[in-house]
């Protein structure tokens, strides 16, 4: 009896239905299948971002912590005084 490799999944071969007059065949056709996968893999890309001063100010605002922030309103900082005026009202309201 010969199999056709191809309308079988690729664990049914370790099954011991196939004969050994297909089983080259079917090595051959992993093989095969296994090497344009390999070739059509994309090669890896490296990709530089740079972050702009102000970006990078706007993460530090947006991941201080709550006592940092307080600091920097007790310090006279406006956008912080704001923050914690916002927080305030939203607590009470």
């Amino acid at each position: 009896m010969n199999v056709n490799p191809l309308s079988q999944p690729a664990s049914s071969p370790a099954t011991g239905a196939v004969s050994t007059a297909s089983a080259p065949a079917t090595s051959s056709t992993t093989e095969a299948s296994k090497t344009p996968a390999a070739s059509t893999a994309a090669p890896q890309a490296s990709t530089t971002v740079s972050i702009s001063n102000a970006g990078r100010a706007a993460l530090a605002e947006a991941t201080e912590s709550a006592a940092t922030t307080a600091k920097e309103a007790g310090g006279g900082d406006r956008q912080a005084q704001r923050l914690l005026a916002k927080e305030a009202a939203r607590k009470i309201g």
